[in-house]
């Protein structure tokens, strides 16, 4: 069996059979990333030592029959801004070379707790602030349709690690859509989780109030047991999950627009088999997301600055002129149309609560393009900067409305489908997503 091609849910059943050696795993894994021609695109380093060691302790576990949890021994990698005891961790940006922290990222240390080997650390767009995973002051990492590609970002070396068979899952953040994007570019699962529900202590911010931790996997059920293992709970039941009496609000407002010829075709296809596997589709408008959708720049950007802005205006001349300029976009709002914005958001997410009240899920595509060459988004800044604002555009719904988002393959390459529930319904979704993954097979 080829174990860098099988589910982290499928590793974690063979090391609890006694088919498979915790230590001959993960070295199999660290091996393939030594030797693979994209592995340095896709690391920004590795930490074998720590590794081999968290793989000998789940070994032991295994033949003394205590292990910790169903993925007690199964290595993943871990996206560049999450703290590790140390290691550098440098969040994709030259203006955090040499940062080495003194302890792990909270949700590493309940990971590790629950006996998952730490791979190393995957490259990323600068300080997470673009969905495009392009990153020419460190590296970025190949699409895995076309190493020419954008691979999506900002979790961008997460999703190559996974889908290149580097890792058997990758843990990243999303903020506008920075595990989303990368995922459906690969032919990811991928789960953007409540604001607030993990931790970010230890966690490389962007804009706190914004942020989120989550999984991107090769299927539904390991997203659950990624996400369980993140918050050291029990992991959503999936047995049973089915569409049949499912009721679907397709969102017509903003994600519908402009869709380019293969995200069309793959949402519709998906719809297809979502109404074939039982479910009811209702197309609605919600105008509170266009609403909301027009607060998006003194939001994002003003708390991205305020952020970093003493750290970036010490040494702008070490970032990529792109990202510097989304973050000093964020410079002129005044504190009073932050605050504004703020309140005006809350009001309409209580609307867009009520409105999807009575619905199992909302779908919509998960991006509207498909991966941009590379050098050409290096060469012409204005298709760096329509691009970027396209393929982040239908994932930021979910960051404005508060909502939790799964997103999974339709079947056509590099597009996805996404399910968007209210706030802290993970549960829920991911159960949603199993049976519609099983209809989209």
């Amino acid at each position: 069996m080829d174990w860098r091609k099988m589910s982290a849910a499928e590793l974690g059943r063979g090391i609890g059979a006694g088919q498979i050696d915790p230590m001959e795993l993960c070295a199999a894994f660290l091996d393939a990333i030594a030797s693979h021609d994209h592995g340095d695109r896709i690391y920004a380093r590795t930490t074998p030592h720590r590794a081999l060691a968290e793989a000998a302790a789940a070994r032991d576990r295994a033949r003394a029959g205590r292990r910790l949890g169903p993925l007690d021994g199964v290595p993943v990698s871990w996206k560049d801004l999450f703290d590790t005891a140390g290691v550098a961790t440098e969040a994709g940006s030259a203006l955090l070379a040499g940062r080495v922290p003194g302890r792990d990222a909270a949700v590493l240390d309940t990971v590790t707790a629950q006996g998952l080997v730490c791979l190393g650390k995957t490259h990323m767009t600068e300080l997470a602030f673009s969905g495009l995973g392009v990153n020419p002051m460190t590296a970025t990492p190949p699409c895995i349709h076309d190493p020419q590609a954008a691979p999506g970002g900002s979790s961008s070396g997460a999703a190559a690690s996974v889908a290149f068979g580097l890792a058997a899952a990758g843990i990243g953040s999303d903020t506008g859509g920075s595990v989303r994007v990368p995922a459906v570019w690969n032919d990811l699962v991928g789960l953007k989780t409540t604001a607030g529900r993990l931790p970010l202590a230890g966690v490389v911010p962007l804009a706190p109030k914004f942020d989120t931790v989550g999984p991107l996997t090769r299927t539904v059920e390991d997203a659950a047991l990624l996400l369980a293992a993140l918050e050291g709970g029990r992991p959503a039941d999936l047995r049973g999950a089915t569409l049949n009496g499912a009721r679907l609000m397709v969102l017509e407002t903003v994600a519908l627009d402009g869709l380019r010829e293969a995200p069309r075709a793959g949402f519709e296809h998906a719809l297809t088999r979502l109404a074939a596997a039982g479910a009811t589709l209702e197309w609605r408008a919600a105008p509170e997301v266009a609403d909301a959708m027009a607060l998006s720049g003194v939001l994002f950007a003003t708390e991205a600055y305020g952020t970093w802005e003493n750290v970036i205006e010490a040494a702008p001349e070490r970032m990529y002129p792109e990202i510097l300029k989304r973050f000093r976009g964020g410079r002129d709002h005044a504190g009073t149309d932050y605050v504004a914005a703020w309140q005006r958001l809350d009001r309409l997410r209580a609307d867009w609560v009520r409105r999807i009240a009575g619905f199992d899920a909302v779908v919509l595509p998960t991006c509207p393009i498909l991966p941009p060459n590379v050098a050409r988004l290096l060469a012409d800044p204005d298709f760096f900067v329509s691009e970027n604002l396209l393929a982040l555009r239908n994932t930021r719904i979910g960051n404005l409305m508060g909502a939790t988002v799964l997103t999974i393959p339709t079947g056509i390459a590099s597009t996805g489908i996404s399910l968007m529930g209210a706030p802290m319904s993970e549960a829920r979704l991911l159960r949603l997503g199993a049976a519609a993954e099983v209809a989209l097979a």
